[in-house]
């Protein structure tokens, strides 16, 4: 057990700078340790491990009632037949509502694609009535997830009675314009974040909808069909303060049958006029042949990634190396920082002419070693000297792990 008490005079010097030391003392009573530790070990535990810690004394079951614990708080909704992940427990979820449904500020819901699990995150959600939710986190681990009628009056009861949501992420939900409509009459003057994937329900009206009422919105992620010159516009107003982050999937949804539309230079310069700090990430998911729309024309993109999976996988699938996109990519982003390749077939000279062009301004680079096709100019030798001198520092390609 442990004691907090003052240092002895024999203490070292350092010792003696520091006025209090944790020192262990034999027999003493672990219900005694002060409040303020216990809380802080009871936030380091996971759910299942404090509901048990809580059990070995009435003062640290005090302690896991404390407000403070229960402000943030993520409810893990998989069968166990189709998960490997665990799951909340059904008595601790009725208790937590029971009891904290008023604590609680930063709530996020991760299920599988089981029906029950999206019935229980609705049945949770419909219960949260008398809390002033902050962060709401809609978080689906596969597919189906989260598609039922009952989700959308359960999240709207959410929006009505939360008049202080600033962050929202909703992933692979039925989450339609009306429910829009209802987040924004009731947290117009809050909201700062806002991230959509795979809203198939929610049209670019109702995303142009959140935009022009909630003029304190900071980072906006969305799909790119919801993207639209009007959407800049109404970010670029002067009532509305300068956006930070705008994350945008391009996403294929059926190969060589998606169309997607252009947006003008002149909102992009719109908005970057607007806020000129502004980070502007594109994320593709695309065949090659449908990267035709995209930088026809100046486009003020800061990160570009390419992939089907998270962060820097890319697969083009094309026949082709994707040597002239990245040169258009080069000549039209003028403040690209970053871009990742992965995946992507690029020759060695195409992935050297595009360094030439812009590798000054590129703080992160990256392609795996494997898709990289050498030559007769340059060689798998050759290209990492020769892109290393366009950046002005030491580079290498990412080698696919060997494991």
């Amino acid at each position: 057990s442990l004691r907090i008490g003052k240092t002895g005079s024999a203490a070292s010097s350092w010792e003696d700078s520091a006025p209090y030391s944790f020192i262990p003392v034999r027999g003493e009573d672990w219900g005694n340790l002060p409040h303020h530790v216990v809380l802080e070990i009871f936030q380091h535990l996971s759910l299942v491990d404090r509901a048990r810690a809580s059990s070995v004394c009435r003062r640290w079951n005090d302690v896991f009632h404390t407000p403070d614990l229960w402000r943030r708080f993520e409810f893990e909704l998989n069968q166990p037949a189709t998960s490997y992940l665990r799951s909340t427990h059904p008595d601790l979820i009725q208790q937590i509502i029971k009891k904290h449904a008023q604590h609680l500020q930063y709530v996020s819901f991760k299920v599988d694609s089981c029906t029950e699990s999206a019935e229980a995150a609705c049945d949770i959600l419909s219960q949260l009535v008398n809390c002033t939710i902050k962060t709401l986190g809609l978080i689906s681990t596969a597919r189906p997830s989260f598609m039922d009628a009952h989700f959308v009056s359960a999240l709207t009861v959410v929006f009505v009675n939360s008049k202080s949501l600033s962050s929202i992420k909703i992933d692979d939900t039925p989450v339609d314009d009306p429910s829009l409509k209802v987040l924004v009459a009731n947290n117009s003057d809050t909201l700062k974040l806002l991230k959509m994937s795979s809203c198939p329900h929610v049209s670019p009206a109702g995303i142009l909808c959140v935009a022009d009422q909630c003029h304190g919105l900071r980072e906006l992620a969305l799909n790119y069909h919801l993207l639209s010159d009007e959407l800049l516009l109404a970010l670029s107003t002067e009532r509305h303060v300068n956006l930070e982050h705008l994350r945008i999937d391009v996403v294929s949804e059926n190969p060589s049958q998606t169309h997607f539309h252009t947006i003008k230079k002149s909102s992009w310069e719109a908005l970057v006029r607007h806020s000129p700090k502004v980070n502007i990430v594109m994320y593709f998911f695309l065949y090659e042949e449908e990267f035709e729309p995209f930088f026809c024309e100046e486009t003020p993109v800061t990160h570009l990634y390419f992939g089907r999976a998270v962060k820097l996988v890319v697969c083009a699938n094309g026949l082709e190396p994707l040597d002239k996109e990245l040169i258009r990519i080069a000549e039209r982003c003028k403040s690209l920082t970053a871009i990742g390749l992965g995946e992507c077939e690029v020759t060695c000279s195409g992935f050297v002419e595009f360094v030439k062009m812009c590798g000054g301004r590129l703080t992160q680079l990256s392609i795996m070693e494997e898709v990289l096709i050498p030559d007769s100019t340059y060689n798998m030798e050759q290209i990492h000297s020769e892109v290393s001198k366009h950046l002005g520092r030491i580079w290498f390609p990412d080698m696919m792990p060997t494991w």
